[in-house]
């Protein structure tokens, strides 16, 4: 290649990458949309070019998260501008004068509400629940009427590419690594504690952004899920009451005490002016019985162990919570919002097990048979409390400082009772352990986010985020002697453990539209220091570990917009998962009678690589998407069994090598009439595990797919019904496989007094008892050492009624702190 050629593309190169490609001359009118009232952004306003003298419409668009909107590539003239929204009155800019290269920010465009008309909006037929774009999907949640008087886990589990399995355990993609953001702002909470704590009747939408740009947090393995709660749109008071009650399980399971659901919500909002304030506070008694069947042998030498077990495997569930927050937005350009959230919540599991068929064989003959009946109860008990301040300036030029700090504190812990007893005479004690942990913990993020005014090259974001994570933790495993009553420390299962993490992160991001093609590119770059403390309790064993990295997080998207209705895009991501202390405490926690449960203090984190490649179509009311994907994680965490001796098998969560997933992920929304319509999602993707564990090779891999299926049909306008099915295939881990597992459900809703009253009446987990729903089978091998499998039976049949009341539904703008920290260690 010469010289000359070499130069010339690499000046084309840089002018790309610039946004200066050479082109005919422009202009360029911005601006931003406000709600008058409260001087908040109105997101998804409509603005309209007009010509001036024969009013003909010339270009157009809508407004973003911070109402900015950008009109360009048009010729000179005299035009007018129009800036609407539902629910509010249209403001006109008259006389726009522009010349050739003319570049016109009109700043701030402000919109009065229009009451009258917000009060007189009828919708009739079905309303459009989903809205595909190459950078996110979104969801309305009041279109999954089943997931009503639910909580979010029951919303989320409808997208396209996620499934639920019987643990209730959300994964996006096979993976349940991903960061939930309530109203856009990040929380490093567990996401299925979280989930599981936010009511779905208090959600507007769900955003899932698989391929996140740099301005969010690198964690997380499938990346974002972005819950809106409900907004209105005008001053005074929202309230609103939810209540919940269960009737009585259907099915027996032989459990030893009855399942108990029921509960209730409320959230109150007052938005009055610069001033808006709410309050929110939540009960939930949410029991689920079930059984669990066994069938375990590990082997010794020449000597095999049979243990096969049955019986109750439930979990009784109480969660309350209160919550608390205060907005003030003086002017437009500034607004502050103080917060503080606390609650309890309170997870036993019971798993009394009857050992019917202890015995091992061996060459020659066997031993006789050898029953036991384990009960084990586990409680899991978080209380918590956190505050937060936020704090965000616009400027006149389209700049924006934002800036938040939230501290929590936790206290996480709780006992697991463990006793071996005779059978059926149950008042031999063969074992009688307890043990239980103490976990307070102190957490600190602070953001400083800036956004440059809009340019000719693009838009720019940078900022800054510091993280801190005190979290220390009390094992403490005790065994009662049978000859003396005394509770006696067993050292090999108790110890105390304390990690400290520290990240600083910085990142930058830009932003390009031009014409049909959008390009944006960004690295977010991490500085993390992790110290991990280890002791155990008679003081012999004190040993730190420490682990750091600086990484550098690439991302990067273009998108095309071949018409109206098609737009192809490109992504790619890179992210990374941090593991909790309860994955890198080594010491043992006996679980129950058959199996322990430890991490590994030398874990690495998890790094992810992803590319996508996928179209978004849309015809009239309907839509569709269609993406193919690319999943790279290097130092992949799996759990992962050996065998501890011959009737207890220890569960250990470690490094296994490297997982990878290609595939294909589906989503479709047809109105087959007014009054019926679909909706599909799907996802399918071959996964495979390649590595090693404990010296011995870990190579697996299969096809895996899920579907969601959703059908609402409206008989009239305050009665409709609902059926929905969640399925996943079979999928393999390091060392076996977990079964398909399936639940679908009907609701029927009834709504009163113009839609104020809502009834909804659910059949959950529909079975008949034909349909073997809510079953999942976990199976675990290792040639010549062990075999496990176990079938978890959870409840079917289960009938829910649901009642919610609101009090101006059209008022309600409800934003409530979440938790940080202390949700993902419990």
């Amino acid at each position: 290649m010469s010289y000359f050629n070499m130069m010339k593309k690499l000046g084309f190169l840089i002018s790309f990458l610039l946004g200066v490609l050479p082109a005919i001359a422009q202009i360029q009118i911005k601006g931003k949309v406000f709600s008058k009232s409260d001087g908040i952004p109105l997101e998804f306003a409509s603005v309209a070019l007009y010509n001036f003298q024969d009013s003909s419409l010339v270009d157009g668009g809508i407004t973003d998260l911070e109402g900015i909107f950008l009109i360009d590539k048009i010729p000179a003239g005299n035009y007018y501008l129009v800036a609407s929204f539902l629910g509010f009155n249209s403001q006109t800019i008259p006389n726009l004068q522009v010349d050739r290269n003319q570049k016109i920010d009109l700043g701030i465009i402000f919109l009065d509400q229009d009451s009258q008309n917000l009060q007189a909006v009828e919708v009739e037929g079905q309303r459009i629940s989903t809205d595909f774009r190459p950078e996110k999907q979104s969801f309305s949640a009041e279109n999954f009427e089943a997931a009503q008087g639910g909580t979010a886990t029951d919303v989320l589990k409808n997208l396209p590419g996620v499934s639920i399995n019987g643990e209730g355990t959300l994964s996006i993609r096979g993976s349940s690594g991903f960061v939930v953001m309530i109203n856009g702002r990040p929380t490093q909470g567990d996401p299925m504690m979280l989930l599981g704590q936010l009511p779905a009747n208090s959600i507007e939408k769900v955003e899932w952004l698989s391929a996140p740009s740099a301005q969010y947090d690198s964690e997380g393995k499938a990346g974002i899920i972005n819950i809106t709660t409900k907004k209105g749109a005008t001053d005074g008071l929202y309230l609103q009451f939810n209540g919940k009650l269960g009737f009585p399980s259907i099915e027996n399971y032989d459990n030893k005490a009855p399942q108990q659901r029921y509960g209730g919500d409320f959230n109150l909002n007052y938005l009055k002016g610069k001033w808006d304030i709410s309050f929110g506070a939540s009960y939930q008694r949410n029991d689920q019985s079930g059984r669990r069947v066994g069938n375990v042998y590990t082997i010794s030498g020449d000597t095999t162990t049979y243990f096969p077990s049955e019986g109750e495997r439930s979990i009784d569930e109480q969660n309350y919570s209160g919550r608390f927050t205060v907005g003030y937005t003086p002017n437009p350009s500034n607004s502050l919002s103080l917060g503080f959230y606390a609650g309890v919540r309170d997870r036993i599991r019971t798993a009394d097990i009857l050992y019917y068929d202890n015995h091992k064989e061996f060459p020659g003959g066997e031993t006789l048979p050898f029953q036991y009946f384990n009960a084990n109860d586990q409680n899991r008990r978080g209380d918590f409390a956190l505050g937060s301040l936020d704090y965000v300036h616009s400027f006149s030029n389209g700049s924006k400082l934002s800036t938040s700090l939230l501290y929590e504190y936790s206290m996480l812990g709780g006992p697991t009772i463990n006793r071996n007893l005779g059978y059926p005479d149950l008042s031999i004690v063969y074992q009688d352990e307890y043990n239980t942990n103490d976990n307070p913990l102190n957490g600190v993020r602070y953001n400083l986010d800036y956004t440059f005014k809009p340019s000719s090259i693009g838009n720019f974001q940078v900022g800054y985020q510091y993280r801190f994570l005190d979290h220390f933790g009390d094992f403490l495993y005790e065994r009662k002697n049978n000859e003396s009553g005394i509770w006696e420390i067993v050292p090999e299962f108790s110890s105390e453990v304390d990690l400290k993490r520290i990240i600083h992160t910085g990142y930058i991001q830009w932003d390009k539209k031009r014409e049909k093609w959008s390009y944006s590119a960004g690295v977010r770059t991490e500085i993390m220091e992790r110290k991990f403390q280890l002791q155990d309790k008679s003081g012999s064993l004190d040993t730190t570990y420490l682990y750091d990295y600086i990484r550098p997080f690439f991302s990067g998207n273009i998108t095309y917009q071949a018409n109206k209705e098609l737009t192809w895009k490109l992504n790619f991501t890179q992210r990374v998962e941090r593991e909790t202390t309860f994955k890198m405490n080594p010491f043992p926690e006996r679980e129950h009678s058959e199996t322990l449960e430890q991490g590994d203090p030398n874990v690495l984190p998890e790094f992810i690589n992803t590319l996508e490649v996928g179209m978004v179509k849309t015809w009239k009311d309907n839509s569709f998407y269609a993406t193919a994907y690319f999943t790279q994680v290097e130092n992949l965490v799996n759990r992962v069994n050996t065998v501890y001796n011959d009737s207890i098998l220890n569960r250990i969560y470690s490094n296994v090598g490297t997982a990878k997933s290609i595939g294909l992920e589906l989503g479709t929304e047809l109105f087959f009439t007014e009054k019926w319509k679909g909706y599909v999602g799907g996802n399918v993707y071959h996964y495979s595990i390649q590595g090693e564990f404990d010296n011995r090779p870990v190579d697996q891999a299969a096809w895996v797919y899920s579907y969601n299926f959703n059908t609402t049909y409206n008989f009239t306008k305050s009665l409709s019904s609902q059926f929905s099915l969640n399925y996943l295939s079979k999928r393999v881990t390091a060392q076996g496989e977990d079964s398909r597992f399936y639940q679908p459900s009907l609701n029927i809703r009834k709504t009163f007094l113009d839609g104020q009253l809502a009834l909804n009446l659910v059949w959950q987990n529909i079975d008949l008892g034909v349909l073997k729903t809510n079953e999942q089978r976990i199976t675990t091998c290792r040639e010549g050492e062990f075999f496990t499998t176990t079938n978890y039976i959870y409840e079917v049949d289960m009938i829910l009624l649901n009642l919610s009341y609101t009090i101006n539904r059209s008022k309600n703008r409800a934003k409530f702190v979440k938790s940080e920290f202390g949700e993902k260690e419990f």
